[in-house]
């Protein structure tokens, strides 16, 4: 039994956000001290078969946390301890939000999923911005960029401008979230001419690498006007998926019924089909995102068409160990199909 397995069912005791709370309240503490080192010797996995280049930056293996995780960007470092190739912080904004009102994040544990309704809370661009420039981190930070909930369209593209001056310094890429299920005027922001405002006005202030991160509930043809921005504005990369409004038939968890963006299992099928979507009609990488828990599903993102893939809801349900067995298992099944790489398998399966 892992150790996790022992500590699970008493932080799953605690609401969902109090033990999301607590565990990073640990992770904090960790970071800096010599009980960081000793993760990363146990949770690290080191093998040039992992590396992966994307977007201008090198990965020293293609698992990283989803936007979501550490908001604030108070434990990037601690998290790169635990074997991940890179993190994506945020969402970030302009401005300081306090979110929706609580309880606003449920686990479904007989799905192994997790629904929330958090509205974007985080310290603002400001404070995440100096909190970014002021850390080291030992892989590539992504910087999720999300609209302030008072803005409206039209103001938009200053304010998203505003929140990726801030952060810039500190950031190694920048995604930008314009699919979010959990704070007003988001939809809005989908429509071909918002999205073209946007990453323009990004452009004009120098950002780069730029991604935009989609929802999995987006139309065909408003997915395709989507990748039509990517292509026309010469974008980065496409981070594939947001969570999802959709609550499959599947879900046996009585906090089904609660509103909020779904992750985890029971969203992996509909992400995976996501990722083979962009990735057959765009040449830049793709960040797959959505489900995975285990080496085999982040390799059905990998061969479906994902340079690189993300995870948050596996790390709440699996613990502290599931880099080091996704990156243990990449390898084994690289292996098994006789891949020399991580990069020689992306899109295998087009």
């Amino acid at each position: 039994m892992r150790p996790y397995d022992i500590a699970r069912p008493l932080l799953f005791s605690l609401p969902a956000e109090t033990a999301n709370s607590g565990v990073h309240s640990l992770l904090e503490a960790v970071d800096g001290t010599p009980l960081a080192d000793v993760l990363a010797s146990r949770y690290t996995v080191t093998d040039d078969r992992l590396t992966v280049d994307a977007f201008g930056q090198s990965f020293d293996n293609p698992v990283g946390v989803a936007a979501g995780f550490d908001k604030n960007a108070t434990i990037p470092a601690v998290l790169a301890s635990l074997g991940f190739g890179f993190a994506e912080v945020g969402g970030v904004t302009a401005v300081p939000q306090s979110g929706n009102a609580r309880p606003r994040m449920f686990r479904l544990r007989e799905d192994e999923a997790i629904i929330n309704r958090m509205g974007l809370n985080n310290d603002g661009a400001d404070v995440v911005g100096e909190r970014l420039a002021n850390t080291d981190a030992p892989f590539p930070v992504g910087v999720n960029i999300a609209k302030s909930e008072h803005v409206g369209t039209d103001e938009a593209p200053e304010d998203y401008r505003y929140t990726y001056e801030q952060v810039a310094e500190g950031g190694d890429f920048f995604v930008v979230n314009v699919s979010c299920p959990n704070s007003q005027g988001f939809e809005e922001l989908q429509n071909r001419d918002a999205m073209a405002a946007i990453f323009s006005e990004l452009q004009d202030a120098g950002a780069a690498p730029l991604l935009v991160k989609l929802s999995p509930d987006l139309p065909e043809p408003a997915a395709e006007d989507a990748l039509d921005i990517v292509r026309e504005l010469d974008l980065d990369g496409v981070v594939a998926t947001n969570t999802t409004m959709d609550r499959p038939a599947s879900l046996r968890s009585p906090n089904r019924v609660e509103q909020g963006g779904l992750s985890g299992k029971p969203i992996e099928g509909q992400a995976t089909s996501m990722v083979r979507f962009v990735a057959e009609r765009v040449d830049v990488p793709v960040v797959g995102v959505g489900g995975i828990s285990t080496a085999e599903g982040a390799y059905r993102k990998i061969r479906a068409g994902a340079s690189l893939v993300q995870l948050y809801t596996g790390l709440v349900y699996r613990g502290p160990s599931i880099a080091r067995e996704i990156n243990e298992g990449l390898l084994d099944l690289l292996e098994e199909d006789g891949f020399d790489s991580i990069e020689a398998a992306v899109g295998a399966d087009l």
